[in-house]
């Protein structure tokens, strides 16, 4: 196998855990609230500038930057959910699609008031020589960035099946009746997953603020590629958002590899279609609940 196969392989993976991460955070939302949340690009792009303007006016690293952003997402997120999805919790779902766009809109323009439209990055000192393996390289703040995916995603996955509030926020989920009777706050859990879902998008775009260059809008370009994972993995499956996310990270690196970067959409979108077919459900079908 070619070498720069290999490198395209290795650059896939580390980018689909990015990718993996934030559809993490859209699949838990729409397996607890059931809504398709359209402002996640946009809230993965607060998260980018959330850790660039602490490590800017803190003068702190990015990494370091990321457990204040964990806070302010997940305030975003929880707020979100608690003060505005929810006053129309039982309107027909076109109404919380068009809110969630909203309030994506609003986000986005809030984003470009404060940092302008005008590119910005964020240069990590002593990161600037890549890492050799082998006869392969990688940049640091890449492989950074993939071991904080993994340390997440396992975070998640105790949250929600070791920890007393990853019980309620699986009980409300699978029946919002029976958890009410069971003494559970129904409300303030499903704000609560909201937030969960907006850290996981935030820490993702938050690591990329090293990796690349960042503007307001640029959480669109990854809005539909979350929700093409998501799908993908089974929407509410954790671990098949996870992994669908690594897959369709890879089939981009190596379709642009092997036929040019403006082929990689349609691959991934034409693979997404073929899938489908398949099996309608998603690779890893839907669902909230732990495999035995």
């Amino acid at each position: 196998m070619s070498i720069y196969v290999l490198q395209s392989f290795l650059d896939g993976v580390l980018m689909g855990g990015i990718y993996a991460l934030a559809a993490l955070g859209l699949s838990l939302i729409f397996g607890v609230l059931k809504i398709t949340n359209f402002a996640h690009g946009a809230m993965m792009a607060v998260g980018m500038y959330t850790v660039y303007a602490l490590a800017v006016g803190l003068g702190i690293g990015p990494y370091a930057a990321l457990p204040l952003a964990v806070v302010f997402m997940f305030a975003i997120g929880f707020g979100v959910q608690r003060f505005l999805i929810n006053s129309i919790d039982h309107a027909p779902a076109h109404n919380q699609l068009l809110l969630t766009l909203g309030i994506a809109y609003i986000l986005e323009n809030v984003l470009l008031m404060i940092f302008t439209p005008n590119y910005r990055t964020l240069t990590v000192e002593g990161f600037e020589k890549a890492i050799h393996i082998g006869p392969l390289t990688v940049a640091p703040a890449k492989l950074i960035m993939f071991g904080v995916v993994l340390v997440i995603t396992a975070g998640v996955y105790i949250l929600l099946y070791q920890t007393r509030v990853g019980r309620s926020i699986r009980a409300s989920a699978q029946d919002e009746e029976g958890a009410r009777l069971m003494g559970i706050h129904v409300r303030r859990i499903r704000a609560a997953a909201f937030g969960l879902g907006a850290v996981c998008t935030g820490i993702a775009g938050g690591l990329l603020t090293p990796v690349m260059s960042i503007y307001p809008t640029l959480g669109e370009s990854f809005q539909l590629k979350c929700f093409v994972i998501a799908v993908l993995g089974g929407m509410g499956n954790l671990w098949g958002a996870f992994v669908s996310g690594l897959l369709i990270g890879v089939i981009e690196s190596l379709s642009g590899y092997w036929l040019g970067g403006t082929w990689s959409e349609m691959l991934i979108y034409g693979a997404f279609i073929l899938i489908l077919l398949v099996r309608p459900t998603g690779i890893f079908g839907r669902g909230n609940r732990r495999e035995n």
